[in-house]
């Protein structure tokens, strides 16, 4: 039998984004894939993230910000950075990792502009969404890179 395949989902802080693709691969995915996330910072979960993606059935709340140091012998077979910054300053992973960017604007800062907290989650609601609309892609996607 085959293992899974191990999928990191890379962003700075660990707090959004990269939370919200590891919780809906294994959602989606988990049959298939071993999805892990980390930043290369530790910014703490975000609330919001955990809100909406509970909202859409998907328990991120467990999850916790991890440093990229933390899983740097786990032998990734894909690393996907999704967001500009850490594209632009992604650490060497040993072995054949394969890394990919696929980004997702921030959450957060768009939230800044909202007039109200229904605006403000609206956000993290359409990034949601277009993780979701991603990770449903895999592996497929990832292979035609």
């Amino acid at each position: 039998m085959n293992r899974k395949l191990r999928i990191l989902f890379l962003c700075t802080g660990n707090s959004c984004r990269s939370q919200m693709a590891e919780g809906w691969t294994r959602y989606l995915k988990g049959d298939i894939i071993e999805p892990y996330s980390v930043g290369t910072e530790v910014h703490g979960l975000n609330a919001n993230a955990v809100k909406v993606m509970g909202e859409a059935g998907v328990d991120i709340l467990s999850h916790r910000s991890k440093n990229v140091s933390e899983l740097m012998d786990i032998p990734f077979d894909y690393v996907i950075t999704v967001c500009g910054h850490v594209n632009e300053n992604c650490p060497i992973f040993p072995g054949k990792t394969k890394v990919i960017h696929i980004g997702f604007e921030d959450p957060p800062k768009l939230a800044e502009q909202a007039k109200t907290e229904q605006e403000k989650l609206d956000c993290y609601r359409r990034i949601r969404d277009e993780i979701r609309a991603f990770v449903e892609t895999l592996p497929e996607s990832l292979i035609e890179r």
